[in-house]
């Protein structure tokens, strides 16, 4: 899934950075609230890890801005400020969650996965479809009783499809979601990644689980 994270404070922003990315996610970063802000309503993502004391742009302006927009990214406020009238100030302007400075980074990885379920409408942190299971916790996956060993880019992939099984996903939907905004990759990378977890995921006495639709994109499930 594809994150913005906005943090003036250089320390935390690339220790975010560096851990969400370890963790599998697309980062995209900045120090500014401005040039957060054009992130927040240029891109698509799935959650913002917004700070408030920004250069720029105050941070909750940066929020009343998005949403002004329509924009529906999960934003999770980080702040060293712990009081009611900021954390109702915030979450009355449209956050989704709000954790207080200092913080453990296993929290908010978990508050993160937590609005990432919650933006799908997958409480479980655990999907199944036929034989395949993935566990979103953990980041492992199963085809019946074997384990299949994936790279973060290939369970990025899957896991997005499999937040939205059942549905069509584009390849843009696929590159927005997936990758980062820098990203130097070639434009056929989609199809390559569904290529390498097809030749991982898919067995011959099974049914098949990705589905082309040809000029539309890919289905994660199995056929009726």
């Amino acid at each position: 899934m594809r994150l913005l994270v906005i943090e003036d404070y250089r320390p935390l922003q690339q220790s975010l950075t560096k851990g969400l990315r370890e963790a599998g996610f697309a980062v995209d970063t900045t120090r500014d609230g401005q040039e957060g802000l054009w992130y927040a309503t240029g891109n698509e993502y799935d959650v913002i890890i917004l700070d408030l004391m920004l250069p720029g742009m105050h941070g909750l302006e940066v929020l009343k801005k998005i949403r002004a927009q329509g924009r529906k990214s999960h934003v999770l406020i980080l702040t060293a400020k712990d009081t009611v009238e900021d954390r109702v100030a915030g979450l009355d302007l449209g956050a989704d969650d709000y954790l207080v400075k200092p913080f453990a980074f296993e929290e908010l990885l978990a508050r993160v996965r937590a609005l990432l379920r919650r933006g799908y409408r997958q409480k479980n942190p655990r999907i199944k479809i036929d034989d395949l299971r993935i566990e979103l916790t953990t980041q492992r996956v199963w085809r019946g009783r074997q384990e299949i060993t994936l790279t973060p880019r290939e369970y990025a992939l899957l896991e997005y499809l499999a937040m939205r099984a059942g549905q069509t996903v584009s390849r843009t939907d696929i590159w927005e979601h997936v990758y980062e905004f820098k990203s130097a990759a070639s434009s056929n990378v989609v199809d390559v990644y569904i290529g390498y977890l097809r030749r991982k995921i898919e067995r011959a006495n099974r049914p098949h689980l990705i589905h082309t639709v040809r000029g539309r994109g890919y289905i994660l499930g199995v056929k009726a």
